[in-house]
């Protein structure tokens, strides 16, 4: 089973002047401790479930291009984007500057977005969600077309929301064909459809049942394109919260058992946060007693 660590909260001792020599080691450590990605949000406030919105978030792709400046061998990637954010060309020219800076490290993580306080608080539109959809498969067909060849497609490029008349990418992305694409969410009807049709890796969360079914559900939407669906990953994301100083919680042992039934119902990739990541015993305790209990399975 391939790992991903994802940072979901920078709410860490020190303070805003903490945060970056923080993020460095964080990542630093994760990398030499054999994480296959690492992974983070793409949001502006803090989100519900994580913390309050007050808390600190940094925005996603230039905190990822200071984590690629920290590593050296873990794949990188937002877990996962929204697609309204952004123009369709910038998702492609953001993840390919990612991949060239980093040797070929990106991940393009996308899809169709759910926070309206924070686009309403900052101004972003929010489109309705079948027009977020739109948006997304618009996007997909672009990136595409933008990592085709030495320097992108030549033709223009209409969508529903998007015309483009020229698609040069230069430079290329260094990972070929391109960057893999992850698209996150389990929708039964658009986001998996999506996946099979323009993705290399979905990302489902939920227990082992509920993650077969949606991968049975993807397989389904591959047989009716004709889409071999071993051609993508299966990832899940997931929380741990390990007992450390007395605070509840699993031990190394009881998450491989966990994550061993993931792997059961089909899962290949499991990226999950941990509680406390900026303390140094964290991923030391993950890389000692746990990471190669998952790669075993």
């Amino acid at each position: 089973m391939k790992t991903g660590l994802q940072l979901p909260s920078f709410t860490w001792p020190g303070g805003p002047d903490a945060i970056g020599p923080t993020l460095a080691r964080v990542v630093r450590d994760a990398d030499a401790a054999g994480f296959d990605s690492i992974w983070v949000m793409d949001h502006f406030f803090q989100i519900r479930g994580v913390g309050r919105p007050e808390e600190p978030m940094l925005e996603g792709w230039t905190t990822l291009g200071f984590m690629a400046a920290n590593t050296a061998r873990a794949r990188l990637g937002l877990m996962v984007g929204g697609v309204h954010y952004r123009a369709p060309g910038l998702w492609a020219k953001a993840a390919t500057t990612l991949d060239v800076l980093s040797g070929g490290r990106a991940w393009l993580g996308i899809g169709a977005a759910w926070n309206e306080e924070e686009s309403n608080g900052l101004g972003f539109p929010f489109p309705p969600l079948a027009e977020r959809f739109e948006m997304l498969e618009d996007t997909l067909r672009l990136v595409h077309e933008m990592w085709r060849g030495e320097r992108g497609s030549e033709a223009a490029l209409e969508g529903r929301h998007v015309r483009a008349a020229r698609l040069l990418n230069s430079p290329q992305s260094i990972s070929r064909p391109h960057p893999p694409v992850m698209i996150g969410g389990g929708g039964e009807r658009k986001t998996l459809r999506l996946v099979a049709e323009y993705a290399d890796a979905c990302n489902v969360f939920g227990g082992p049942e509920a993650i077969h079914h949606k991968y049975e559900v993807l397989r389904e939407h591959c047989a009716a394109i004709g889409r071999d669906p071993d051609e993508i990953e299966r990832s899940t994301l997931q929380v741990i919260r390990l007992a450390l100083d007395g605070v509840p919680g699993e031990s190394p042992a009881q998450v491989v058992d966990r994550f061993g039934e993931l792997a059961d119902a089909g899962a290949q990739h499991v990226i999950f946060s941990v509680r406390d990541v900026w303390d140094p015993r964290v991923i030391e305790i993950l890389e000692r007693d746990l990471l190669p209990g998952l790669r075993s399975l």
